[in-house]
């Protein structure tokens, strides 16, 4: 897919920046920081999923472990 990425002057200067320090085309860090960010997210929706799902089963007894610890 083909796609336009509009950049700050300050964004596209930090964007070469790095892209130059690592030898890379800008091109390549900007599509490997969508992957980062996109798996990154991914992963927080699927933890923030599974704690919805399973933490009130554990409520009642995460409640008496926080009376034992004061």
């Amino acid at each position: 897919m083909l796609m336009t990425l509009r950049l700050s002057d300050e964004e596209a200067d930090a964007l070469r920046h790095r892209a130059d320090r690592e030898s890379r085309s800008m091109q390549d860090v900007a599509r490997q920081a969508v992957r980062e960010y996109v798996e990154n997210h991914s992963r927080a929706e699927l933890l923030d999923q599974v704690l919805d799902e399973e933490l009130p089963r554990y409520a009642e007894a995460l409640e008496r472990l926080g009376q034992c610890s004061t």
